[in-house]
């Protein structure tokens, strides 16, 4: 029996996701969140075989579910759910996840990640692939905060080397609202309250250094 937790903060969508898996042989929905931190505290209650995460979630999205589970040291393997087959798959390897789904996949599909992921098979959807083999053809940098994607951290690095938002938007090539969006999340991710605390969590970390 894979036992499962499933966290999404849109009820339609979860509910028909639990009603599809419930429907499965061999699986059984333990508990449904809202929040990434009710995730993380139904993992600690439950120990369940896989926990099914939106990417994007009120309370801690899934990527950093997916981290501290890790970190706590729970046997339980991830699966991420998104809307778009964006940048957060690379996020979502470096902390930790065994899949990467998109929701508009058939029942099919997500049922068969599922049952990939219960195994410890690594699942990926389609047109993914070609981003993977592309970042890991170049030298890859193991990255502190894997909670983060790849622009958030260039942005996190750029901010730890005093850079402001308007310096920032002209080096990436974007406006100021985009990047006021990415430090947002940064901070939200890292759990800081300031940029400030952000950049000392940076600096720990050996980003930042002179601006150039």
């Amino acid at each position: 029996m894979i036992r499962l937790i499933l966290a999404d903060d849109h009820p339609v969508f979860v509910s028909g996701l639990r009603a599809l898996l419930d429907a499965e042989a061999g699986m059984t929905v333990l508990a449904v969140a809202a929040t990434g931190a009710d995730a993380l505290r139904l993992a600690v209650e439950h120990r369940p075989d896989v926990a099914v995460l939106d990417v994007n979630m009120p309370g801690g999205d899934g990527l950093t579910v997916t981290a501290r589970m890790r970190t706590a040291g729970l046997p339980t393997r991830s699966l991420i759910l998104t809307m778009y087959d964006d940048e957060n798959v690379l996020a979502a390897l470096r902390a930790g996840a065994h899949g990467y789904a998109l929701k508009g996949a058939g029942p099919e599909e997500i049922v068969a990640a599922v049952r990939a992921v219960a195994r410890g098979e690594a699942v990926f959807g389609a047109g993914v692939a070609a981003r993977m083999l592309a970042h890991f053809a170049r030298v890859a940098v193991a990255s502190p905060f894997p909670q983060l994607t790849e622009r958030e951290h260039e942005v996190l690095g750029l901010v730890a080397r005093g850079l402001d938002n308007t310096a920032i938007a002209q080096r990436l090539g974007v406006s100021g609202k985009t990047v006021r969006n990415y430090v947002s999340n940064v901070l939200t991710k890292l759990h800081v309250t300031d940029r400030s605390a952000a950049i000392v969590r940076a600096r720990e970390a050996g980003l930042g250094g002179e601006p150039g």
